[in-house]
C-alpha cells in the first residue's frame, strides 16, 4: 500500500507536471543545457524553443548565379597579412574577429612553400589522448581540452570554456577563436585554415600532429529529431585499407553507439562521410602543434599558409563544387564565403542568395556569418536584420547576430536600436572586440 506521505509527494509531482505542461513559457525559460539534462522527454519537447522553419528564409532566384561558376574571378593582389609559421617563435596573438580583416602587408612575402605529400603509411594513430564528453553546447571547449591532452597538457572543458565562451549560453566558438586560445594561452601553436583535403588530415596524423575539423552532422538514432548541427571532431587516426578516419567526438563518444566510449580507438568516420559533411564548413581545420613542428606544418599546408592564396584556392574549389553539384546549398555558401574574403560583396551576396534558394539549415548562422557581412556591405540591411531575427528568435545566444543587426540598424538610422543590439553583443561575449569597437564608434558620433 502506498503510504500517506508517498501519496502527497506523488500528488505534488503530478500537480507540478500539469502546471509545467500548462505553462510552456516557463519551461522555455530553462536554459537548454539544464533542460536536456534534467527534464524527461515529454517536457523537453515543450521546453525546446519551437522552430517555425526548417530552413533559413529564402529569396528570389538570382538571375546571374550561374555566371559565378565560369572562369575564376581575378582577385586583387592579396591585401591580407601573410601567415608565417616560425619554428621557434613564441606563439603570437590571432585575429579574433568574426570575419577576416584586410591588413596591408608591408613586408615582402617569402616564397610560398609547396605542399609536399611525403610518403606516409597506410594507417597511423595518435596515442595518449583523453576523451571528454561535452557539457551542453560545449563541443569547442571540450574538443580543445581533448586535443591538448595529446601534449600532456591536461585541462578541463571548464578551463578552456572560461576563455573560449565566457557565457555558457554561447552556442558557438569559431575556429579562429579556437586557434587563438592555443596561441595566446599555451606553449603550443595552432593554425586555422579552410579548403583542406583528406590527404592533408592524413599527413598531419602520420606526422604526430592532432587536427580538429569543423563539420556538419545529422544526429543519429534518438537524436535525429534535433536536426542538423555543426560540430567539432578531433581526428586521431586513419586507415586507408578501410577508407576511414577515427575521431574523438565530445558529443557521441568514441564509438558508433551514441554517448558511449565503447571503443577507445575512436568513432568511425568514413572517407565518404568526410567528403559529404566536411564541405559544409568549407573543409576547415585547426592543426595544433609544438613549436618545433612548425616546419612540418608549413610543408603539409603548402601555399595555403598565405591567406590570399588560400582564399583564391577556396574560391576555385567552390566554383568547381557548385558546377559539379549545383543543387548543393553548402557549395554556394562556400562560394559566398570566398568572395567575401576577396572583398567582392556583390558576387558574395549572389552566391548566398543561391544557397538560400536551395535551402540552408536554420542553424546555419549559428556557426558561419558570411551572409551578414555580404548583405551589409552590399547595403541590403533588411536581409541582415531578417536573418538575425530568425536566428535569435527564442535563442538570444549569438553575439555575431546581435553585432550585424546593430550595424544594419545603425545604417538605417535606428541609432537607439542599433546601440541596444551592439550592447547585447558586447555584454554576451566580452571577448568579441568588434562589438565593443562598433559601439564606441556609434556612441561617439555627434
Amino acid at each position: 500500500m502506498m503510504g500517506k506521505r508517498t501519496k502527497i509527494v506523488v500528488g505534488l509531482v503530478v500537480l507540478l507536471g500539469l502546471g509545467l505542461l500548462a505553462t510552456p513559457t516557463l519551461l522555455r525559460a530553462i536554459p537548454p543545457r539544464y533542460a536536456a539534462r534534467w527534464l524527461p522527454e515529454p517536457l523537453l519537447q515543450i521546453a525546446s524553443p519551437q522552430q517555425e522553419v526548417a530552413i533559413l528564409p529564402t529569396v528570389a532566384q538570382p538571375l546571374d548565379a550561374n555566371s559565378l561558376l565560369g572562369e575564376p574571378t581575378p582577385l586583387a593582389a592579396p591585401q591580407v597579412e601573410v601567415v608565417v609559421i616560425q619554428p621557434t617563435a613564441t606563439p603570437g596573438s590571432a585575429n579574433m574577429t568574426a570575419e577576416p580583416t584586410a591588413v596591408p602587408s608591408t613586408a615582402t612575402p617569402s616564397p610560398m612553400p609547396t605542399a609536399t605529400a611525403v610518403p606516409i603509411p597506410t594507417e597511423a594513430r595518435l596515442e595518449g589522448i583523453q576523451h571528454q564528453f561535452q557539457d551542453w553546447n560545449n563541443c569547442g571547449p571540450a574538443t580543445m581540452a581533448m586535443t591538448l591532452s595529446y601534449f600532456d597538457m591536461f585541462v578541463t572543458q571548464s578551463d578552456t570554456a572560461a576563455v573560449l565562451k565566457p557565457n555558457p549560453e554561447d552556442r558557438n566558438v569559431s575556429p579562429d577563436e579556437m586557434a587563438a586560445y592555443v596561441n595566446e594561452n599555451t606553449d603550443f601553436q595552432a593554425l586555422y585554415r579552410v579548403n583542406g583535403r583528406t590527404e592533408t588530415l592524413k599527413q598531419f596524423i602520420a606526422n604526430g600532429i592532432p587536427v580538429i575539423v569543423e563539420i556538419g552532422i545529422d544526429p543519429p538514432g534518438e537524436f535525429t529529431w534535433l536536426g542538423w548541427y555543426g560540430h567539432y571532431l578531433l581526428v586521431v587516426a586513419y586507415d586507408d585499407t578501410n577508407e576511414q578516419f577515427f575521431v574523438y567526438d565530445s558529443w557521441f563518444g568514441t564509438s558508433d553507439v551514441p554517448l558511449e566510449n565503447a571503443d577507445r580507438n575512436g568513432r568511425n568516420l568514413t572517407y565518404d562521410e568526410v567528403k559529404e559533411y566536411w564541405p559544409q564548413f568549407n573543409r576547415s581545420y585547426i592543426a595544433v602543434f609544438a613549436p618545433e613542428q612548425a616546419e612540418t606544418v608549413a610543408r603539409i599546408v603548402g601555399e595555403d599558409v598565405d591567406d590570399g592564396v588560400m582564399w583564391a584556392n577556396s574560391l576555385s574549389q567552390a566554383q568547381a563544387d557548385a558546377a559539379a553539384d549545383p543543387g548543393n546549398a553548402f557549395y554556394w555558401f562556400n562560394l559566398g564565403t570566398s568572395y567575401n574574403a576577396a572583398g567582392d560583396f556583390a558576387r558574395a551576396s549572389t552566391a548566398f542568395d543561391q544557397a538560400r534558394v536551395i535551402g540552408l539549415p536554420w542553424r546555419m548562422l549559428w556557426y558561419q556569418f558570411g551572409p551578414y557581412r555580404a548583405y551589409y556591405e552590399a547595403g541590403r540591411y533588411d536581409d541582415v536584420i531578417l536573418l538575425a531575427d530568425v536566428t535569435l528568435k527564442d535563442r538570444p545566444y549569438f553575439e555575431e547576430s546581435f553585432y550585424y543587426k546593430g550595424l544594419a540598424l545603425a545604417a538605417t538610422g535606428e541609432t537607439a536600436a542599433a546601440q541596444e543590439n551592439l550592447e547585447k553583443a558586447a555584454t554576451f561575449n566580452p571577448n568579441f572586440d568588434l562589438a565593443a569597437v562598433a559601439l564606441a564608434e556609434l556612441t561617439s558620433e555627434p
